[in-house]
């Protein structure tokens, strides 16, 4: 499963990007928005940082102007993905922006129905958003499960379902089981993935032991030498 970082932090990105499990970044207007900065150089700068997808949302909502918004946008670096609403003048645009050679990103999927369109779109990455479905009492995973269901079917589709909206570890686990290809988490949701009570216990209790002994691994040799 491939991570991809959702932020447009530069100095969260730069970061866990370090750890080398990013595979590439999620964007959208809210998210840029935090950072108070130009949009433009916030993307060229992610873009410089990751060498896999970076999507970038379009803002319009017609097919003409989501087409010329988009392909600015693709100029900006050869790891742009295009995001597009899932709506029909977003499929539009993902189709023809497809057609030319730029990855895109059908994003605010909902439904099994929105994915087979995306796909069928020619979409390289599809967003089910799972946490906001959790929000409102329907299990998100479901979905996950029935798009790849479906896209399994049909080899010749080759849309990559991005789980989005994912809040806590237990849904990227959930949604890697399921046979999702990618998982878009927030920088915490990443950091949480490390953690483990039990770990950090291990660790002291190891640690400790260690300590009484009274012993140096790179110590070691120079004690050896001055023993001879």
């Amino acid at each position: 499963m491939k991570f991809f970082i959702d932020s447009a932090d530069l100095n969260e990105i730069r970061d866990l990007a370090a750890t080398g499990f990013v595979d590439g970044v999620t964007t959208n207007p809210s998210l840029v928005a935090k950072t108070g900065r130009n949009f433009l150089e916030v993307v060229r700068e992610i873009c410089a940082i990751v060498a896999g997808p970076v999507s970038a949302e379009v803002t319009a909502l017609d097919t003409a102007t989501m087409l010329a918004e988009g392909r600015k946008l693709a100029k900006i670096a050869k790891n742009v993905t295009v995001k597009v609403p899932l709506t029909p003048d977003g499929l539009r645009a993902c189709r023809s922006l497809a057609s030319e050679g730029t990855m895109v990103n059908v994003t605010l999927c909902f439904s099994a129905a929105q994915a087979l369109l995306a796909a069928k779109a020619g979409a390289t990455f599809v967003s089910p958003f799972v946490g906001r479905l959790d929000d409102v009492g329907m299990p998100g995973m479901d979905l996950i499960r029935d798009i790849v269901a479906i896209y399994r079917n049909y080899p010749g589709l080759k849309t990559e379902v991005l789980v989005a909206s994912i809040r806590h570890p237990i849904h990227v686990v959930e949604a890697a089981k399921l046979g999702a290809h990618v998982g878009t988490l927030p920088p915490s949701v990443l950091r949480q993935m490390f953690a483990h009570p039990l770990t950090e216990k291990g660790l002291a209790a190891f640690l400790a032991d260690w300590a009484k002994t009274g012993q140096s691994i790179l110590g070691a040799e120079k004690l050896g030498t001055a023993a001879e």
